[in-house]
């Protein structure tokens, strides 16, 4: 596996982070933010300075590159495969009638299945429910398939996000990346250090990922209640206190943030579902204990590898960054030293991530996670 990186800020040239070779028909990742993927000089550059096929684009809340964290930046990987290959297929959810889980589910039809390894998702973080376009994905996805990825970001501006492949970022875009091959290893996990607190209360009427009530109780106004005086900043306040939700049947819990809220009808609107009868707590967090989160989330997948990694894509949620603010690079130093120094990284803050629950093969949406997907050739 070759890979070459670049990072590029405003008004200035890209700068390599290796060497800058010629590669053979690579998989290209261009991570940026929101404001530099509408800006069509910026989009022609990278077409004239990566002069590839298959190029991804994603907007960020943040670009992870190496050990740092970058704003107001794009960040480039591109990989070629030496004994592997690679399948991109795109999608729109407005041609879905906004529909996540046909659109899932008509995306995984499409990919070819024949030594499939993984799927590797960047999807719009706007429009899509995350929840269901996952579960559109895994209907017909063998179970030995693993899936990962992340909710495209727009910093904490909430406004919209962008996705394309081989074309100019748009809204609605989902793409997903199956990677193929014998030679090939992946692993990932996904974890996060946040810490429930306050009582343990029941959702009595949510409606996909619209939250109406809990305990009987309008669900805004319960949640407004606890953060008192932030309640006025919401929903960027939500970032800090994301909820612990258990859903019923379950044992492990998956972590929720608020995207947007109704003060017509009091309600909250989620990044993934919120199922009726779940278990809900408020959560909070502290530097270090995101940064164990991270850790964890890298001793994981590195658990039971065959190989060093070559590869890492990391999805981070934009309420990480925020808690942690300057000291944010902590995340990624500490998985750096778990997974070893000399492993490429990139990756984005998203609105969402993708990967199985704790020992699992079964892919859920999470927030406020650390999510790595770890990618070598044999």
């Amino acid at each position: 596996m070759k890979i070459v990186q670049a990072q590029k800020f405003n008004n200035k040239e890209w700068e390599y982070l290796t060497p800058n070779l010629r590669l053979q028909n690579p998989l290209v990742f261009i991570f940026a933010d929101r404001m530099l993927l509408e800006n069509e000089s910026f989009y022609n550059d990278v077409k004239n300075n990566f002069p590839y096929e298959h190029l991804i684009f994603g907007s960020t809340s943040g670009e992870i590159i190496g050990n740092c964290v970058n704003e107001d930046s794009a960040v480039i990987t591109a990989i070629e495969f030496e004994k592997s290959k690679f399948e991109i297929k795109r999608a729109n959810i407005l041609d879905f009638n906004k529909d996540s889980n046909k659109l899932g589910e008509a995306l995984l039809k499409s990919l070819s299945k024949n030594e499939l390894k993984h799927v590797f998702v960047i999807s719009e973080g706007s429009y899509i429910n995350g929840s269901k376009l996952i579960e559109g994905l895994q209907k017909h996805l063998d179970s030995s398939v693993i899936l990962a990825g992340g909710m495209c970001g727009d910093n904490d501006r909430f406004e919209k996000t962008l996705v394309s492949y081989k074309d100019k970022p748009r809204e609605g875009e989902v793409i997903i990346i199956g990677l193929y091959g014998e030679k090939l290893e992946v692993t990932c996990a996904s974890s996060g250090g946040w810490i429930p607190f306050g009582p343990e209360r029941t959702i009595t009427k949510a409606e996909g990922n619209i939250l109406y009530e809990i305990d009987k109780l309008p669900a805004l106004d319960l949640y407004s209640k606890y953060l008192g005086d932030k309640a006025k900043e919401l929903p960027k306040a939500s970032l800090f206190y994301p909820l612990n939700i258990t859903a019923e049947g379950k044992t492990e819990p998956v972590v929720r943030t608020i995207l947007n809220i109704d003060n017509t009808n009091n309600s909250m609107i989620l990044a993934g579902d919120v199922p009726l009868n779940s278990k809900v707590q408020l959560m909070m967090a502290s530097v270090d204990g995101l940064v164990q989160g991270a850790a964890e989330a890298a001793t994981i997948a590195m658990k039971n590898r065959k190989q060093k990694p070559q590869l890492a894509l990391l999805v981070s949620c934009i309420g990480r960054k925020l808690v942690m603010d300057q000291r944010v690079e902590e995340e990624i130093e500490e998985i750096n030293h778990i997974i070893g120094e000399k492993v490429n990284i990139a990756g984005f803050y998203s609105y969402g991530e993708m990967a199985p629950l704790q020992d699992q093969y079964v892919s859920e949406l999470h927030n406020q996670t650390m999510t790595l997907t770890l990618i070598s050739e044999m």
